[in-house]
């Protein structure tokens, strides 16, 4: 082969895209390194069948072997799996050769937005008590918690200052773990962050307390304080660089405007004469069809 000629090989599974063939007997040096374009479209996408998900996860391994521009990531807020390409086509392809390569059925739906909650106001004594009888042993916790909001991207903390041995030490993590659960879905349905609770006290029983029964307390009075603690709704924002014709540059400034952007400057493409750079903050769920 030549120069611009196209060759086609057979067989060739351990090759990659990007990789250098020859015919020598050693390997030769790389000609060319291939930097996959990022992705600028994106869809969920799961196997139609639960018993499909390893074969499924092997399959799109293969096709970002074969095409880098195409990747997967996982959504750490909405555990899904998330496909990215450069546009609806690519991945209408992927979807295809899904099926007829590999044999598998997957479905798709649009990116979930990673939604997440936090809270404005502090609440105190709040009690959370947990208590069943059902013949034998029973089920008794009680805690009593402060809730407060933290600062934005501090995280979740808990702390204790439980005095007297109100709550055995060996519940402790019970109540934490507890508490854990019970921001995983705040009262506006999303993961709650930025929070700050503290055990200051609470009771127990002798033969009915166990872990499950304060951890299913500190759950109860957790969900109970959130309504009261002005939970608020917290959406993410992307920085945006939109390139196009400096006839264009108005269009793009209403459309920005119009889903919510805001605006943080323009200026001229380097290197491109009649063309303009607009950055601006835009959320999440106002990019997804503006492709």
């Amino acid at each position: 082969a030549e120069a611009g000629d196209t060759i086609a090989l057979g067989k060739l599974d351990a090759i990659k895209t990007g990789d250098t063939l020859s015919g020598g007997k050693t390997a030769p040096q790389a000609l060319v390194k291939v930097e996959a374009t990022p992705g600028v479209l994106s869809m969920s996408i799961a196997a139609a069948d639960r018993k499909d998900d390893v074969k499924l996860g092997q399959a799109l391994i293969r096709l970002n072997e074969e095409d880098p521009s195409l990747t997967m990531v996982h959504n750490p807020r909405t555990h899904d799996i998330v496909l990215w390409g450069q546009g609806e086509m690519h991945l209408r392809v992927a979807m295809e050769r899904l099926k007829d390569r590999f044999g598998v059925n997957a479905k798709s739906h649009p990116t979930a937005i990673g939604y997440q909650e936090t809270i404005r106001k502090a609440v105190s004594h709040q009690r959370g008590r947990h208590k069943k009888q059902s013949g034998g042993h029973g089920q008794f916790g009680d805690v009593v918690l402060d809730i407060k909001p933290m600062p934005r991207g501090a995280g979740f903390e808990f702390a204790e200052k439980v005095v007297g041995g109100a709550v055995p030490r060996n519940y402790i993590p019970a109540v934490e773990e507890g508490v854990v659960d019970a921001l995983v879905r705040g009262p506006l349905g999303f993961p709650v962050i930025d929070v700050h609770v503290t055990l200051t006290d609470g009771s127990y029983h002798s033969v009915d307390s166990s872990d499950l029964a304060f951890r299913t307390a500190a759950r109860i009075g957790v969900a109970e304080a959130l309504p009261q603690c002005q939970p608020v709704l917290l959406e993410p924002i992307h920085v945006v660089e939109i390139v196009c014709p400096t006839e264009a540059t108005a269009k793009i400034n209403a459309i920005l405007s119009a889903r919510r952007g805001q605006i943080l400057s323009f200026d001229t493409r380097d290197g491109w004469s009649g063309w303009d750079c607009v950055r601006a903050t835009m959320p999440e769920a106002e990019i997804g069809d503006l492709i």
